[in-house]
């Protein structure tokens, strides 16, 4: 086959060279928007540098590779499947829903192939807990906890162009999520920080992220990510049912010391980064996507049904992730998404969880903890009345009333 690979910078690199030494792949093209990081790759590999991407779609190319930036997927996908083209794309399709369906319903269109960069789906640890909860080995599950964890951030250039931590980071948590346990995500909390190196600020863009999320069967899920784990490369995820609990990404090279006095030790060789724990052995000899390019056969990760957080639009009210602190909700009546940021009035707030708690039960306005009622104890007195189920305390004014009374009739404090 001849590809045709757009977008030459870390990812797009990683990529031209698995596909310079499989068997399948006869020629390879690449083209970047940087013409001279184009050439030094095509020298290194031995491939060809086209002089843009026009060339890619004019010279006779099979598939396409797309690992250009984030806001140009969503456009180059459409226009491989316009000319027929099977293309596999990193993730995400685009940078909002509207982008991501309009390349989707291309694709459609077209009837043509098209796999996102999900690689989770094919790693070991994965597919073993995914068997694990399909089978109901583990029981009903009740939670889930995911990280992913970088031990440097990406270059300063790449920030403004990667979408943000929740569609270029968090987006394989929430696909694991998904794919792992078959369930729908109803409901995110999500917070940001970027209390780290003013990079992030400057892009926009926030250096470690926590969400917790709601499965339709009810099941609580937590998704953090950092890009500073000065520890090492920490993916894992932990998921804990009513019969056993397992754990995903635990292994002797894990970037993680036990406190314990019998606890594993540290590891002597923590995992630096994505690209070195990809070369596991567990990897699939022959890559999927180039397998349905060759056959024609159905794709394992094709995109649809982009209803994950990372597919929803920024709240139009929030100046970036760093003070949005996201709610999202769909309805299962008509599966509609929304989002808003949490500083909207209480009046514009989507129904919360809480409110279906038993009567009586509150939460506060600003934090959402909950206020557990007053319980009313016997001879309470309220201006409900001598035993009121209001409150099981006097006001002030009765309290002035009842020690003014006390000390007129001498009777001692109680």
């Amino acid at each position: 086959m001849r590809i045709g690979l757009i977008g030459t910078g870390r990812i797009g690199t990683f990529h031209a060279t698995v596909l310079n030494r499989h068997r399948e792949v006869g020629s390879l093209i690449v083209t970047d928007a940087d013409s001279v990081r184009a050439h030094a790759v095509a020298d290194r590999l031995g491939a060809t540098a086209a002089p843009s991407v026009d060339e890619i779609f004019t010279w006779g190319v099979d598939a396409v590779v797309i690992t250009a930036a984030t806001s140009a997927h969503g456009e180059l996908i459409g226009r491989a499947a316009r000319m027929g083209l099977p293309v596999f794309c990193e993730k995400p399709i685009a940078v909002d829903l509207p982008g991501t369906l309009s390349a989707l319903a291309e694709v459609d269109a077209a009837g043509t192939v098209l796999q996102l960069g999900f690689q989770r789906r094919f790693d070991t640890g994965y597919a073993t807990a995914r068997e694990a909860v399909r089978s109901g080995r583990l029981g009903r599950l009740h939670t889930i906890r995911a990280m992913t964890s970088d031990q440097s951030p990406p270059p300063a250039a790449y920030l403004p162009i990667s979408g943000g931590m929740y569609r270029d980071c968090l987006v394989h948590d929430f696909d694991m999520l998904r794919w792992i346990t078959g369930r729908e995500v109803v409901e995110v909390y999500a917070m940001g920080s970027d209390a780290g190196p003013s990079m992030f600020r400057e892009a926009h863009d926030i250096d470690t992220a926590a969400a917790v999320l709601t499965l339709d069967d009810g099941t609580l899920a937590t998704a953090t990510a950092t890009r500073l784990n000065g520890a090492g490369y920490d993916v894992r995820m932990e998921l804990a049912g009513e019969l056993d609990q397992i754990g995903v990404g635990l292994d002797d090279r894990t970037p993680i010391a036990s406190t314990e006095p019998a606890g594993p030790p540290a590891a002597d060789k923590p995992w630096t980064g994505f690209l070195s724990a990809s070369a596991l052995p567990t990897r699939p000899s022959s890559p999927p996507s180039s397998t349905s390019c060759a056959a024609n056969a159905p794709t394992p990760a094709t995109g649809r049904r982009p209803c994950t957080p990372c597919a929803s639009p920024r709240p139009a009210s929030c100046r970036d992730w760093r003070d949005a602190r996201c709610i999202w909700r769909r309805s299962p009546a008509d599966g509609t998404e929304r989002t808003r940021p949490c500083r909207s009035p209480p009046e514009a707030a989507p129904p919360s969880p809480l409110h279906s708690l038993p009567p009586r039960t509150t939460t506060h306005q600003r934090t959402g903890r909950l206020r557990r009622p007053r319980i009313s104890m016997p001879g309470s007195r309220s201006p409900g009345g001598p035993s009121s189920a209001r409150s099981g305390h006097l006001s002030s004014r009765e309290r002035s009333a009842t020690r003014a009374s006390r000390r007129a009739s001498g009777a001692p404090r109680q």
